[in-house]
């Protein structure tokens, strides 16, 4: 075709990465910015540790439960329709948790603002990989990795500087004038588009949210109540029982949610169990250790985010050429290289904490932890788009990024029940005492992670699902 063409097509992909990458930023910004303002948000609305740890999780919870669902919606109703519609639930549920003047409040705007991050975040890569020619996608992947993984460098340090110099308040009405810029250009630069059209799958998504809710729930009240508790045992076994619940209705039904018969792609099995374990191992470390810094070594909270930076800020500097290389050799090399990297960093951490460890001591450790990060991040989203159809790619997307989320709310719940169980927040000591075998728990779930990313084929492109002898379900033309 003519220059203009595809000039016009090189603009398009331009504005769709811009886009993308800054909606994926502002979610991901959402997982990490209360981190360092938790001891502000204890002092300011009161509560203990069980309702810091839902201010965290209430957010990845329904971000998690409901990604599938905000996918789905996208391939049935139009994906730039949909992420319209999550931008805008998100931005609202900010200002909502911007003005919260109790715990309550507070954690019930950001069980809202993840559902709006539901319908987004999985839209992105969707748009983003529909804009962008297939050989420039590792690049695109790279860059928009590159912006997750700025929020997550910058999550603690503007939680940790709006905290102590503005108030805990403008943590989230950050996100409004983000939001509404967003709209306009979404609605003017993206362009419609549609998967295959097949029904919602209702009942899959109420045992995947009850199924979880249900554990992480448990989890999260077992160091308050302890573990023989009624209400506790309820939802753990409860909440296992309906997540298998939900894998036989994915096998059965014919048209899940998430359809099982994607776990038959080593590459997409691979990345996935991979990417739970990844977020499980981080988002606990990083939950506690924020506190540590704070609670123990006496940081204020941007002296905290700050500190965490060689860690958190890595992605910013590694992702972009971890990107570039998977196109060019084995992704699962460079990812579960990452993975075996974070392990490392953890376990160092592990090793060197104590009541007054300094930073020099700590600094190696954030280094390798970051390196190890920035790695894992591209390669794993060109991994998971790869390892499908392209008409399954809206699925994939929600279901790496719920899988993740997963992770991150286990994680939060499980090492904080590790912490409880050995420590607490009473003095300094007791915290270390609680901290270190978590920290440990994580490295071992990161390894493993390592671990399962090698099983990923080295040439995962042409998907093994795609071979699969089960129909499809019918393309729908978009009214």
């Amino acid at each position: 075709m003519s220059q203009k063409t595809a000039a016009t097509q090189r603009g398009g992909a331009v504005w769709a990465l811009v886009i993308t990458s800054v909606a994926g930023f502002m979610a991901a910004l959402d997982n990490l910015v209360v981190t360092t303002a938790l001891p502000s948000i204890r002092q300011d609305l009161g509560g203990a540790l069980d309702d810091l740890e839902w201010t965290v999780s209430a957010y990845t919870l329904t971000f998690a439960v409901l990604l599938m669902f905000g996918a789905a919606l996208g391939d049935r109703f139009g994906r730039r329709r949909l992420f319209l519609v999550g931008i805008t639930i998100f931005t609202g549920a900010s200002a909502a948790a911007a003005m919260s003047s109790g715990i309550g409040s507070l954690i019930a705007a950001r069980a809202v603002q993840g559902a709006g991050g539901a319908i987004m975040m999985p839209l992105t890569l969707t748009l983003l990989s529909a804009a962008v020619p297939a050989a420039k996608r590792g690049m695109a992947f790279g860059i928009w990795g590159a912006a997750n993984g700025l929020a997550v460098a910058s999550g603690p340090l503007i939680g940790g500087t709006l905290t102590e110099h503005v108030s805990w308040h403008w943590i989230f009405w950050l996100n409004v004038p983000v939001g509404l810029a967003l709209l306009p250009l979404a609605r003017l630069r993206l362009k419609e588009s549609h998967g295959t059209g097949a029904p919602l799958d209702i009942v899959g998504t109420l045992l995947a949210s009850g199924g979880l809710f249900g554990i992480v729930y448990g989890l999260v009240r077992a160091p308050i109540v302890g573990w023989t508790d009624a209400v506790v045992l309820t939802g753990l076994f409860a909440g296992a029982a309906l997540l298998v619940g939900f894998v036989h209705h994915g096998i059965r039904s014919k048209n899940p949610m998430l359809p099982m018969r994607l776990f038959r792609s080593p590459a997409f099995a691979g990345i996935n169990a991979a990417s739970l374990l990844m977020f499980l191992g981080m988002f606990g470390s990083i939950f506690l250790l924020s506190q540590f810094l704070q609670g123990v070594l006496g940081y204020s909270p941007t002296e905290a985010g700050l500190r965490m930076l060689p860690w958190t800020g890595m992605p910013m500097l590694v992702a972009p050429i971890a990107g570039y290389l998977s196109d060019r050799i084995s992704g699962r090399t460079i990812a579960a290289a990452g993975l075996f990297l974070q392990a490392i960093g953890l376990g160092w951490f592990a090793t060197v904490i104590s009541t007054d460890v300094s930073y020099a001591a700590q600094l190696p450790a954030l280094i390798v932890s970051g390196i190890g990060m920035a790695l894992y991040f591209a390669p794993a989203s060109n991994l998971v788009m790869s390892s499908v159809r392209p008409e399954e790619q809206g699925i994939a997307s929600g279901s790496n990024n719920a899988l993740r989320e997963v992770g991150g709310a286990l994680g939060i719940a499980i090492m904080a029940s590790i912490f409880s169980a050995q420590g607490g927040y009473d003095t300094a000591q007791h915290f270390v005492s609680g901290i270190e075998p978590a920290l440990w728990v994580g490295a071992a779930v990161v390894a493993v992670g390592g671990v399962a990313a090698m099983f990923i084929p080295r040439s995962p492109s042409t998907p093994t699902v795609a071979r699969d002898p089960e129909p499809a379900a019918p393309v729908l033309e978009s009214a």
